[in-house]
């Protein structure tokens, strides 16, 4: 294993090699700054570097600024360090972070990764979509919801508006867009962005967990992280096949609109898993702030 003075300074020549795993503790720099408790979490995940290869033809180039942590890791960090339901994990395929944040840093952000075999999406209403319109509809679809949230002990949700409108990249069928939301009375709001990558037979969801005072960090990173991640040949966009693949119930639109997973009776539980996501990032758990100043949980 390499140490981290050295990996650091070969960090853009692995890139090109397949994923790297490394130890944690170094792998992190800031591995020493925190308590046994700290540790111990780290001591848990293996951060892996280079090139990624998902289910379902999923790519991941890293390109020596992102590491990634698999399925596993990433539900210790959304459960354990973040304190987040098992039921968070459903779909999960893993998770980015910066390679300058480790998972418990207070300031840092992360993306978590999964995928919906929807079909392909038919990409034709794109250029003809009213975003103020959408918006209008997305903040009664909200509304609606918070009913049977409050009902099973949550906090409703406002819709403040677009924290960045969407953008839909046509000739790379890349889309992305950031809301801004309130729980309850929180005078804190959660960034809620996310990024679509289209193929044949359905779309890579890339979700940022941050808070709302990050969004200028996180539309600076949006460069890179769209170039993370490409179809293999045979699941690109492009390898459609009208008539014979499945095609999508909902366009750019609904994707955007949160319309699948209304279609499917999940509105509700993604906006709660969202709350969990959001919350312990912006007010970390006092056991996160105990690991991060390097007590114990008991002190």
């Amino acid at each position: 294993m390499k140490k981290s003075a050295y990996f650091a300074s070969i960090l853009s020549a692995i890139s090109i090699f397949p994923a790297f795993a490394e130890k944690s503790s170094e792998f992190f720099p800031t591995y020493a700054q925190y308590g046994d408790e700290g540790k111990a979490l780290l001591d848990k995940i293996e951060p892996r570097t280079g090139q990624v290869d998902l289910p379902d033809g999923v790519h991941l180039d890293l390109k020596g600024k992102f590491y990634f942590l698999d399925k596993e890791d990433a539900g210790i960090v959304l459960t354990e360090a973040w304190g987040n339901p098992p039921s968070s994990l459903v779909g999960t395929l893993g998770m980015l972070f910066p390679i300058k944040y480790d998972p418990l840093a207070s300031d840092g952000w992360g993306v978590l990764l999964s995928a919906d075999k929807i079909g392909y999406v038919d990409d034709k209403d794109a250029a003809s979509i009213n975003y103020n319109d959408m918006l209008l509809t997305m903040r009664e679809d909200t509304l609606a919801a918070n009913e049977a949230r409050t009902k099973d002990g949550f906090d409703p949700i406002t819709l403040i508006g677009w924290a960045a409108p969407p953008v839909y990249d046509a000739e790379n069928k890349r889309l992305h867009w950031a809301k801004e939301l309130q729980f309850g009375t929180a005078e804190k709001h959660t960034l809620n962005y996310d990024v679509r990558f289209l193929g044949r037979e359905g779309v890579l969801i890339m979700s940022y967990i941050a808070a709302i005072d990050q969004l200028p960090e996180i539309q600076a990173s949006l460069p890179d992280v769209l170039t993370t991640a490409s179809f293999a040949p045979g699941k690109r966009y492009s390898d459609f096949i009208p008539g014979a693949d499945t095609v999508a119930a909902v366009g750019v639109g609904g994707l955007i609109a949160g319309k699948v997973a209304a279609k499917a009776g999940l509105l509700a539980v993604a906006l709660i898993a969202l709350k969990k996501f959001g919350i312990l990032l912006i007010v970390p758990l006092a056991w996160l702030w105990r690991v991060i100043r390097g007590k114990s949980s008991t002190s």
